[in-house]
């Protein structure tokens, strides 16, 4: 087996470059600079393929588990948003799903736990509908179930928080003003609250009908 070329990743966001090496014209593993002098590589060095499988399991693992490790110590991460990490950086999938794995049976990747954040610090910070919630969680790669199992647990219902949301932009307005009552209309349809929770959110604010179909 030969290198026939070596190509820097540039999706990669190392500081150290990460080349992509092909063997016999066929893409083969990603290979960080350093790894790659110290292996003493270079194009149409021949290869073993004991080197090539302790490259692709042993030092690439480490070296991928190393920058999972990294990069989830800044915040919480979803399992998916580290697969496309480890994806970018040119790791194969079997590499990828390794390294998930073995994080995951120690508890760094945890989407429950991530999900359960993310409603928490969304719901302090800017609040949204249960539903625009969800959305939200599954295009972050959250699956369906525990998007559903998180938000049925959390107790705090759609009108309190549209009530809410009224209060802290619209306190110190006339929501009796029809033009005003539909700004409020607007603005909490944005949050993906549904047309009767927006209703009975604005016609409760003094106990009167004031937004009309």
């Amino acid at each position: 087996m030969k290198i026939t070329s070596v190509e820097k990743n540039k999706k990669s966001r190392n500081k150290l470059p990460v080349y992509s090496v092909y063997i016999d014209g066929k893409f083969s593993f990603p290979i960080s600079e350093d790894d790659y002098i110290s292996m003493n590589l270079y194009e149409n060095s021949e290869l073993t393929e004991d080197k090539v499988d302790y490259i692709k399991n042993t030092l690439n693992f480490r070296r991928a588990k190393s920058a999972a490790v990294k990069y989830l110590s800044a915040r919480l991460r979803t399992e998916n948003e580290v697969r496309t990490k480890l994806r970018n950086e040119g790791y194969d999938a079997a590499c990828e799903d390794r390294v998930v794995e073995e994080l995951k049976a120690i508890g760094y990747i945890n989407n429950k736990l991530y999900a359960q954040k993310y409603v928490y610090d969304r719901s302090k910070l800017k609040p949204l509908s249960k539903r625009l919630m969800k959305y939200e969680l599954l295009n972050r790669g959250i699956p369906e179930e525990i998007a559903d199992e998180v938000l049925s647990d959390w107790k705090v219902e759609d009108i309190n928080v549209a009530g809410s949301l009224l209060k802290r932009k619209f306190g110190k307005y006339d929501l009796s003003d029809d033009k005003t009552a539909r700004k409020a209309y607007m603005f909490l349809m944005h949050r993906g609250f549904s047309n009767e929770t927006i209703r009975e959110a604005i016609n409760s604010v003094n106990g009167e009908t004031y937004l009309k179909d």
